[in-house]
C-alpha cells in the first residue's frame, strides 16, 4: 500500500529542520549577533587581523565557557569569573595572544593555564594538536568534558603543575600561558621548538604585569615586551 499524503509530510517535517521564509532554521543561536559585534567592535577594531584567528573568536561560543549566571556578559569587553578564584581572560586578549604565536594549521601548541578551556577551543580551531594543563582540579576536570563534548578532540588537558609544562609530548612550535608568572619556567623554555614562540605574561601576584614575547633563534632566546596587563597568579603545586 502507498504512504498516504499525510504519512509522507510527517516523514519530511521529521527528516528537515523546519525553515523560515528566508530558509534558514527557526532555532538560531541567541548569541550570534554579539559574538560578532565582540569580533568586530573588540578585536578586528585593535589591530588583530590573523582571517584564522578572527573566524576562531567568531566559532567558538565563549557563553559555553562561562557559567551560566554570567553567560549573559560572555562577549563582554573583559575578564569574567569561572570560579574557585580564576577566570576567563578578555576576548581581545585571547585573540591577540593566539594571533602573535602565528597559529598554523600544523602546529602542535601548549597551553598553561586551561581555565573553562576556551584558549584551547580557540587554538584548536586552527592548530592541529593543543595540549593544555590544569592545576586546580575541578577546573581541568570540567574542561575536558565541555572539549570532548563540543568535538574538539584534538585537544588533551593533563591536571598538574603547569610550571613543568608536558615533556611527553615536546617540543612545541608554540607555548601559551594564560597566568602570571613571577618568572618564565625554564622547563618551558626547553621544551619550545626550534624556531617556536611563547607568549606569557610575567611579573608580580595581582599587579601590572608585562605580556612578553619569546621566540627561540638558533638556540637563543629573543625577548619582546608586548603590553602591560593583569592576570591571575601562575600557581604551583609546591614541588620544584
Amino acid at each position: 500500500m502507498s504512504p498516504s499524503v499525510n504519512t509522507l509530510l510527517l516523514i519530511s517535517l521529521l527528516a528537515f529542520p523546519i525553515l523560515n521564509q528566508g530558509n534558514r532554521p527557526v532555532q538560531k543561536d541567541p548569541f550570534e549577533e554579539k559574538r560578532e559585534h565582540m569580533v568586530r567592535r573588540q578585536i578586528e577594531a585593535r589591530g588583530v587581523s590573523d582571517l584564522a584567528v578572527l573566524k576562531a573568536m567568531r566559532t567558538v561560543r565563549r557563553h559555553l565557557f562561562v557559567p551560566p549566571e554570567v553567560a549573559s556578559k560572555a562577549y563582554a569587553d573583559h575578564a569574567l569569573p569561572i570560579g574557585l578564584g580564576q577566570t576567563i581572560s578578555q576576548p581581545y586578549m585571547v585573540a591577540y595572544m593566539t594571533e602573535v604565536i602565528r597559529p598554523t594549521a600544523q602546529m602542535k601548541v601548549l597551553e598553561i593555564g586551561t581555565g573553562s578551556g576556551y584558549q584551547a577551543a580557540v587554538l584548536a580551531e586552527i592548530v592541529r594538536e593543543v595540549y593544555t594543563i590544569e592545576i586546580v582540579p575541578e577546573h581541568g576536570v570540567a574542561a575536558a568534558a565541555r572539549l570532548k563534548k563540543l568535538g574538539y578532540e584534538q585537544v588533551q588537558v593533563k591536571i598538574g603543575d603547569g610550571y613543568q609544562g608536558w615533556e611527553e609530548h615536546a617540543p612545541y612550535d608554540a607555548i601559551v600561558v594564560t597566568a602570571g608568572a613571577e618568572t618564565i619556567p625554564p622547563p618551558l623554555l626547553e621544551q619550545l621548538k626550534e624556531g617556536g614562540r611563547m607568549v606569557i605574561p610575567v611579573g608580580p601576584a595581582y599587579r601590572t604585569q608585562t605580556l612578553k614575547l619569546i621566540e627561540k633563534k638558533k638556540g637563543k632566546l629573543i625577548t619582546k615586551n608586548l603590553m602591560p596587563v593583569i592576570f591571575v597568579p601562575f600557581t604551583r603545586s609546591g614541588k620544584n
